[in-house]
């Protein structure tokens, strides 16, 4: 690939701004190039491969299997399936800042479709696929959403006509298109909505309507990483497996990782040149530490709720500490997850990095967007090797499956 056509692909993906600051060039140096008015100098070619877009190859061949990527978020189901052997060739997500991270560490091949409204598409014209993958967003039945929603008078669960009647954009896909499987992932709390009235819908129209064997399960993410993040598994398959939660292998809670395992090292061995962190030693920028005022502010909410018996506060930790859910909310003030910093420093929140970490991300995933978008990203995405898991003891049954089936199973108890 010439260094006129990274380029192109670079500008597919980001704004000529975007481009332009990644690279120390004027916008109208990429504009020019975009018209082939003038020639890049050579080392712009490595400047975007490193700065701009994905690690890696593009894809080639067909993979083990097709899948598509349903409210897709920042990818973070995509990636583990990507490593099972499976092709995405549909991807819908309709926050441009997710989008923007999501292109900026996926290659996608010539034959993927991306949407970004899933309710303004028809089912006809989703490409055919093998597994259907949805985050579908969990803000109408999460805890925190509901109770938002309740004191702002607002309705939720499937009476949310924005979010949560999304669930049915997926159940239509499945209906017309007839995968041979289906992952869906959602909040704990979605078991208990309203009374479990909602959760009984969902697993009828999955079970009785649509015809899956479906197979559901509530895992903590602490089994992988360093914090409590409990979330409800939905697994479903066209033709009758033997399929089984017995398979998972979850990592003894006891020995899980720690904090200090995705906290920034401060010791130099990060190296320099990260944007959250800076000099010899790669220590955490100051900007990420607690003013006097919002660190006086917490400690006296949280004087005031612990005087009244409540447990409402702020969650400090340290290197050998668990940390708390990581919220879509921790760009406000950080109160869930603070950083211990010792007794003469105040607490710091966690870099974009370190939430990265948090979620099981790599350090090669890119974080092209703002902090405060970074923060909202991470929050609301899931927790990377718990899917990596459920995909592991996924595939092979997939794979042994028939191609293709007409015959809708008879109606069987969902397994948990």
């Amino acid at each position: 690939m010439n260094t006129y056509e990274l380029i192109d692909r670079s500008l597919q993906r980001f704004s000529p701004k975007e481009v332009a600051q990644a690279l120390g060039v004027d916008p109208k140096t990429v504009r020019r190039w975009q018209l082939r008015e003038t020639e890049p100098k050579p080392y712009i070619a490595d400047a975007i491969r490193q700065r701009l877009l994905p690690f890696g190859d593009p894809p080639s061949g067909e993979g083990k299997f097709r899948f598509i990527d349903l409210f897709a978020g920042i990818g973070g189901i995509r990636t583990a399936f990507e490593k099972q052997g499976g092709r995405c060739v549909f991807t819908s997500e309709w926050d441009p800042y997710a989008v923007k991270t999501y292109r900026a560490n996926f290659h996608d091949g010539p034959d993927h479709v991306f949407a970004s409204d899933i309710t303004k598409v028809h089912e006809d014209d989703v490409p055919d696929h093998d597994v259907l993958l949805a985050g579908f967003p969990c803000q109408p039945f999460s805890i925190a959403g509901v109770s938002k929603k309740n004191s702002l008078g607002r309705p939720h669960g499937f009476s949310d006509k924005t979010q949560g009647t999304l669930f049915f954009d997926v159940s239509r896909i499945i209906d017309a298109k007839r995968p041979r499987a289906f992952l869906l992932e959602n909040v704990k709390n979605l078991i208990s909505h309203d009374k479990g009235r909602t959760f009984s819908t969902i697993i009828d129209v999955l079970q009785n309507e649509l015809g899956y064997h479906v197979h559901y399960r509530v895992i903590n993410g602490k089994h992988f990483g360093p914090q409590h993040r409990e979330r409800i598994i939905i697994v479903g398959f066209r033709d009758e497996t033997p399929f089984t939660w017995d398979d998972l292998e979850l990592p003894d809670l006891a020995v899980s990782p720690r904090m200090g395992s995705v906290l920034h090292k401060q010791d130099g061995s990060e190296g320099r040149g990260h944007p959250y962190i800076d000099g010899p030693k790669g220590k955490v920028l100051d900007k990420y530490t607690l003013s006097d005022k919002l660190w006086d502010y917490l400690q006296n909410y949280a004087a005031k709720h612990r005087d009244k018996g409540n447990g409402f506060g702020f969650g400090l930790v340290t290197s050998q500490s668990t940390c708390r859910t990581l919220s879509a909310r921790y760009y406000k003030d950080g109160s869930e997850i603070l950083v211990s910093q010792g007794t003469r420093k105040n607490p710091r929140r966690l870099t974009p990095r370190e939430c990265a970490r948090l979620m099981g991300f790599d350090d090669n995933f890119r974080i092209p967007v703002s902090d405060t978008r970074a923060y909202k990203q991470f929050g609301n995405s899931v927790v990377v090797p718990v899917i990596g898991e459920v995909a592991r003891i996924m595939v092979p049954h997939l794979i042994q499956a028939p191609a293709s089936s007409s015959a809708r199973p008879a109606r069987k108890k969902a397994k948990r």
